[in-house]
């Protein structure tokens, strides 16, 4: 008999998650909330074991045509100098969220994803054998797993993130007291930069974004001055920054959770996005291999330890990185995880 899965959430890991299905002889219905795919969104490194998602999922090959490879990272100092430098052993691909989410879905059938679709309580679809959410860092069906309530903890910093006209063939990260700039090539001949800093929970996009970056940033280096003078000012993006508590399991019945709605974690590590195709994939060969309970239980035990390890690494990565003490420390400390990149 055919399964049938209704998919919350209609962003990286839903989409992600419908594509395995589908190539699987699934019935599949995304419901998202929002009247179309995005257009605007920061640059996304997708990782080696993300690729080898991507080509489970049936988009390896084209995220790698769009994107951007890259071998090299480096962190420096506000005055220029070099803190560390990052030889990844693979290639890792950069390619924007816009341009990934349209790779998605562009492979599948028409209809499958409703737009402008909201689902208030996941007992509205009892007729299917799964239920996936995918629905973000503030997910309804996290409720229907957990059994109550569970908010992400703000970790005390914002970021504005957007794009530059002109392109770059670096990937940088300047780090000072309680700031970063972080700058990074991008598909569609422009570049990508964020700017994260310290900033109360309930932070807002400040009134003037570039007076905001020219007086906390306009006296670093020149790659950041220079950059300020080309910001495209029609791409700014602002949130607040913050990370989920571990949940006991991601699973529930016939309902699992996967990406942000389980995980969500500091961007410090640059893994949140692969590790929602990850899920994806690995939730979608669960499905297709095992009946619903045994395919949910696999998928937590696989995914649940090692992504909640990653949560400690991104919030001890988060803290070092807006620190105002201890940067010798903090410094050394980067120079060594460089040589494991």
């Amino acid at each position: 008999m055919t399964k049938s899965a209704a998919i919350i959430g209609g962003g990286i890991g839903g989409l992600a998650t419908a594509n395995y299905l589908v190539q699987h002889g699934w019935i599949v219905d995304v419901f998202e909330r929002s009247a179309a795919l995005p257009d605007t969104g920061t640059a996304l490194g997708m990782w080696p074991e993300a690729l080898v998602a991507l080509d489970a999922i049936g988009v390896g090959d084209r995220v790698r045509s769009i994107g951007s490879q890259q071998k090299h990272g480096l962190f420096r100092r506000a005055d220029g100098s070099t803190l560390a430098k990052i030889d990844i052993r693979d290639t890792a691909v950069l390619i924007s969220r816009p341009r990934l989410l349209e790779s998605l879905a562009s492979t599948l059938p028409d209809g499958i994803v409703k737009f402008s679709t909201t689902i208030d309580n996941v007992a509205d679809l009892g007729g299917y054998d799964v239920i996936v959410g995918a629905d973000g860092v503030n997910s309804r069906v996290r409720t229907a797993v957990v059994g109550h309530q569970v908010d992400p903890e703000f970790l005390g910093f914002s970021a504005l993130i957007g794009r530059a006209h002109g392109t770059t063939d670096t990937v940088a990260e300047t780090w000072d007291e309680e700031k970063i700039f972080g700058i990074s090539p991008r598909d569609g001949g422009v570049t990508n930069w964020f700017a994260a800093y310290r900033q109360p929970a309930d932070g807002r996009m400040p009134a003037d974004p570039m007076a905001f970056l020219r007086s906390n940033f306009g006296h670093w280096h020149s790659d950041v001055t220079e950059l300020l003078d080309r910001i495209d000012t029609n791409s700014f993006i602002h949130y607040n920054v913050k990370q989920m508590p571990k949940l006991d399991s991601y699973v529930r019945g016939n309902i699992a959770l996967i990406g942000d709605s389980a995980h969500a974690m500091a961007p410090n590590l640059g893994r949140g996005a692969c590790e929602t195709l990850i899920d994806a994939a690995t939730l979608g060969q669960a499905l297709v291999s095992h009946d619903v309970d045994e395919a949910l239980r696999r998928y937590d035990r696989k995914r649940r330890k090692h992504t909640q390890r990653l949560l400690t690494g991104a919030r001890l990565m988060s803290k070092a990185a807006m620190s105002t003490r201890f940067n010798g420390p903090r410094d050394a400390a980067i120079r060594v995880v460089s040589k494991f990149a």
